[in-house]
């Protein structure tokens, strides 16, 4: 017969996860050990390695958790908000899933080539989807544009990414909170995106040697 989980198995788990985190993100994955992440847990190895069987396992589900919670949240924006409000919620929704967990995005960022090829698909995938959510919102702000110069989506989607996803690097310096940046964020964007919307075509035109209709 299985061994019934503790009732607090799970929030030992995710604390866990948490110290993990910090640690791995401070010190380097590689640097690390699994008696290091004991220690700064306060608990023993053996405790360490009954709720996971490696480094590897630890590191996986440390960004996994991180990335399910961006899909879920990005899937929790209504998708009926008129579509400036759509990126404004969902740029909002995103930095707020980054509160307090800077630490997991450094990793998703720089330790995710670490793991086991297999658990890299998985978590890729995990990436995925949550840029073609984001996709969708992006492509709302302008449809008819983006069906004419459809290789531009996921560059301007991966630009609006990027203004976000370093807010962690800097924000501590204060000046600005997390929503009044995504405000920023959001602004910046949708006010650029037909310039530069323009600027490509009348790039790619300029090298055609022709005029953008």
């Amino acid at each position: 017969m299985a061994r019934a989980k503790a009732a607090d198995h799970e929030e030992k788990r995710r604390a866990i996860l948490r110290t993990a985190a910090s640690v791995f993100a401070e010190h380097g994955y590689d640097a690390t050990s699994m008696r290091d992440l004991a220690t700064a847990c306060g608990v023993s190895k053996a405790l360490i390695y009954h709720y996971y069987p490696s480094k590897e396992v630890l590191l996986s589900d440390v960004i996994g958790d991180h990335l399910d919670a961006l899909l879920v949240a990005l899937g929790e924006v209504p998708s009926d908000l008129e579509p400036k409000s759509r990126l404004r919620a969902a740029t909002a929704s995103i930095l707020e899933n980054y509160h307090e967990a800077d630490s997991e995005h450094k990793l998703q960022l720089n330790a995710l080539s670490r793991l086991p090829v297999e658990d890299q698909k998985r978590l890729r995938q995990l990436q995925r989807q949550i840029v073609d959510r984001m996709e969708e919102v992006v492509a709302a702000l302008a449809p008819d544009r983006f069906d004419r110069e459809p290789s531009l989506l996921r560059p301007m989607t991966m630009s609006l990414f990027g203004m976000l996803n370093w807010f962690y690097l800097w924000k501590r310096g204060g000046g600005i909170t997390r929503q009044s940046y995504a405000e920023m964020v959001a602004d910046l964007f949708i006010g650029g995106l037909n310039d530069a919307i323009d600027g490509q075509q009348n790039t790619v035109a300029a090298a055609n040697g022709s005029r953008p209709d």
